[in-house]
């Protein structure tokens, strides 16, 4: 459902950019999704065939990948059905040949730049997918755990260090214990070594500033290769670098009698020796935030590993600049923020995935003098020394290494986009949203390749949640299918629900409900439009001259203008739940509850110029109501406005209604909205009085512009069930017996015994009135019981409170009512 948004979301922009005379194309495509769509072939793999990739081979398992990937079809299926403005061929796949190359062109560039290097540096490393992972591929979960006090003994036997740490079993990798350089406390420690418990090996007391003055013990184990705080200050210090857990997630040989646990386990394991030794201290709870896997949900593991890398700082200054500096926009704004904060803190991009699916690394390594060979085309002999023994890296490129690439001109076939539209997680997840760092890689990327941004604004829109407010999942079985809302109710009315009342960067929730009510808005606009055409007799829409309109035939154009200015600069601001509500609502109350009844009298009647007028007008506005709908509902709209008088061949290449001095009528517009509003107060009036419209009564309108009501003297005689409309510039002197409707320039007298058998009526009211009294007794009764107000629950009495006050309220107006009948 959120990807159904999405799409509508950019095509509603496609369709109203082409048709204000915009070239436009929407690309459809995918990435190649890495690390999900290996996970997925090799579980189908293990599962139907006991097989793993390594049986298979690199090749094989590729052809495997690319067969059962399934990476298109669907979004063509899709696209089919809920009516996307795409260009469905070709597709553009990031695998493509032409991708491809160019992915390899930018990697050799940025290398010859020297801003892609491979080193070892600590990295996100999934022990499930057994893979690394970029910064923004990691969700960090609140989870509860324990923060452990162990007591490290100075080698002097002078004393000890107490340091804490939520993860005990990384302490084989200990290389070293760092303290304030401004802590009294410690001063005379800096340069002793201690002795690493259970391991028993020196390690160095180190002075640095990373360390917080005053929090905590003051003390704190250095791991540089399981922390990269703790890797920089090994960096500062020279501090060893041990790495005592594996790629699969267990302790590999450097970590002595652990070898080979699990690392949970071995955190069990090694609490119990530490407490059985004497060095545990203490144990505290702790809630704190844990990285985990954005694909499998494990636990991240932080570790050093020799990988590639972008270095960003070069990069993020020019993407930063082009933020700030107004080039690139952001809907919200105030994910701008969340952009600067995350490109001011951006680490060197790991890059390099331990997969086979994907773009492989152009990289050689020569067997015989170590160097790498980075290259265009595939080398055959190294560059440095002449061997022709050359190793390829067997790693991958992130996905989104390439997917950042989108934009350009020669991956997606066309000039700068526009707009760029991408989603933002849930609460829950990653700090950073996935919308301001994808964003973030495209700006960076678009600056460095093309020298110039991207595009000029990144909407970001919500996720799409369940009735309840929670993230649709598989595990809570609440995820609803786009295209079997959209064979029950329709792809226009699923369209319609996804955009209403949605607004920029925000949730929203999905409402089935909502489906029905938009689909009745679909079948309100379709019978609508067959009532007009079944009074058509032209065969050309044309306005006719503004003195041979009517006053409502002024202001529904007067109105219709106005909502063409608002919808456009909605549109252009992004506001686009905001439009389509403003759509909605003219539709349904201006134009079909509205316009259609107050033609019908010229549509029926004997004047041929009246007719004629109507009927266009009556096409005219609704023709210029479906192009303003058409982005929202696309199926509908084309059908009706191929069977309305029109000239352009299609509504998706017609023009975009624009604003028209000469159908500004600013007075005429104001003069029927007072008699609308006097027409409605009536209404009102006889509603509450239960008046049936066959009930006629002589209606007496009071006001000082008499001239403004008396023009729509027929139609406060059709449309609020008049017998006789008399204007008066006072009120009557004797008002008894008459009700009254109150609008902010007029009020309308109707005389109560035109309107109801005041006898009958009044005898009704008694008996109401008798049935509230009567209930009212038992309730005060129950209340007056002092073993039931003591005895029964709280909940249970404050509703016969509450049962009680609805009562008297009841009876005082049903008192009310026969006193205003009595004057």
């Amino acid at each position: 459902m959120g990807h159904a948004l999405d799409c509508t979301l950019q095509d509603i922009l496609t369709r109203f950019k082409r048709m204000q005379g915009y070239s436009t194309l929407w690309v459809p495509g995918t990435d190649h999704a890495g690390i999900a769509t290996q996970i997925k072939v090799e579980e189908e793999l293990r599962v139907k065939e006991g097989l793993t990739r390594y049986d298979l081979g690199r090749e094989k398992f590729l052809q495997r990948v690319e067969v059962e990937g399934g990476v298109w079809q669907p979004h063509r299926g899709a696209a089919e059905e809920d009516g996307r403005l795409l260009r469905l061929e070709p597709p553009r796949f990031t695998m493509d040949e032409g991708c491809s190359k160019a992915v390899r062109e930018t990697f050799c560039e940025l290398y010859d730049k020297g801003l892609i290097y491979k080193g070892s540096r600590i990295i996100n490393w999934c022990p499930h997918c057994i893979t690394a992972l970029s910064d923004a591929e990691v969700e960090y979960v609140d989870k509860p755990g324990h923060l452990w006090y162990i007591r490290y003994p100075l080698a002097d036997g002078s004393g000890d260090l107490v340091v804490a740490t939520t993860r005990p079993e990384t302490m084989m990798g200990d290389t070293g214990v760092a303290v304030n350089p401004e802590d009294e406390r410690f001063r005379d420690l800096v340069g002793k070594t201690c002795i690493l418990p259970i391991m028993n090996r020196e390690i160095p007391i180190v002075a640095d500033d990373y360390v917080e003055l005053g929090f905590g013990t003051g003390a704190v184990k250095m791991t540089p290769a399981h922390d990269p705080n703790d890797f920089e200050v090994g960096l500062r210090h020279n501090l060893e670098v041990i790495r005592c857990i594996g790629d699969d997630g267990r302790i590999n040989e450097n970590g002595g009698p652990y070898n080979g646990m699990d690392r949970y386990e071995c955190r069990k394991q090694i609490v119990k020796d530490l407490e059985e030794q004497g060095y545990l201290v203490k144990t505290e709870p702790y809630n704190h935030n844990v990285g985990t896997c954005y694909r499998c949900h494990n636990d991240v593991e932080p570790l050093i590993s020799a990988q590639w890398f972008v270095k960003m700082e070069p990069l993020a200054k020019e993407a930063l600049r082009v933020v700030r500096e107004g080039e690139v926009k952001f809907v919200p704004e105030r994910f701008a923020k969340t952009y600067t904060n995350w490109m001011e803190n951006v680490h060197d991009w790991c890059i390099s995935r331990q997969l086979w699916w994907g773009h492989q690394i152009p990289a050689w390594t020569c067997d015989d003098c170590g160097h790498i060979n980075v290259s265009r085309e595939d080398p055959t002999k190294c560059e440095k020394c002449g061997s022709t023994h050359l190793t390829r890296d067997p790693d991958v490129l992130d996905t989104w290494f390439s997917s950042a690439l989108w934009p350009s001109p020669p991956w997606a076939g066309r000039k700068r986009p526009l707009i760029w539209t991408s989603t933002i997680p849930p609460a829950s997840g990653s700090p950073v949203t996935t919308s301001s760092s994808s964003a973030a890689r495209m700006i960076f990327s678009g600056c460095e390749q093309m020298h110039q941004i991207p595009f000029h604004t990144v909407l970001i829109h919500g996720l799409v949640r369940d009735d309840k407010g929670r993230k649709m999942s598989k595990s809570l079985g609440n995820g609803i299918d786009t295209l079997e809302m959209a064979e029950k109710y329709g792809a226009d009315a699923l369209r319609f629900n996804l955009i209403t009342g949605n607004s920029p960067g925000n949730d929203t929730r999905f409402y089935t409900e909502k489906c029905e009510a938009m689909r009745n808005f679909a079948n309100k606009i379709w019978n609508a439009s067959r009532f007009v055409m079944m009074n058509l007799t032209i065969d050309k829409c044309e306005l006719p001259a503004a003195d041979a309109l009517a006053p409502e035939d002024k202001w529904v154009l007067s109105k219709l203008n106005t909502l063409v200015k608002e919808v456009t600069e909605n549109l252009d601001a992004y506001e686009i739940g905001v439009a389509s509500a403003k759509v909605y609502d003219f539709l349904w109350d201006t134009y079909c509850d509205w316009y259609i009844e107050l033609t019908k009298t010229r549509l029926q009647g004997e004047d041929e110029g009246a007719k004629l007028a109507a009927q266009n007008v009556l096409c005219f506005v609704l023709t210029e109501l479906l192009k303003l709908l058409h982005p929202f509902m696309p199926f509908i709209t084309e059908e009706i406005y191929q069977a309305l008088p029109h000239e352009e061949q299609f509504i998706m290449t017609s023009r975009w209604p624009e604003y028209r001095a000469d159908l500004a009528f600013p007075e005429e517009e104001a003069a029927m909205e007072a008699v609308m509003d006097t027409i409605k107060a009536i209404r009102a009036r006889r509603a509450e009085m239960s008046v049936p419209p066959s009930r006629k009564a002589e209606v007496l309108i009071v006001t000082a512009t008499p001239d403004v009501y008396a023009q729509g003297r027929h139609f406060i005689q059709r449309l609020a069930y008049a017998s006789e409309v008399k204007f008066a510039d006072a009120a009557p002197t004797d008002v008894s017996g008459m009700v009254t409707a109150v609008t902010h320039n007029a009020t309308a007298y109707l005389p109560l015994s035109e309107l109801v058998d005041i006898a009958a009526e009044l005898e009704r009211i008694r008996k109401e009135i008798e049935k509230a009294q009567n209930g009212l007794r038992g309730v005060e009764q129950k209340l007056s019981n002092e073993k039931f107000v003591s005895r029964a629950p709280e909940a249970v009495v404050n509703a016969e409170r509450e049962k009680a006050a609805k009562y008297k309220e009841l009876i005082a107006k049903l008192e009310e009512s026969a006193k205003a009948m009595q004057a």
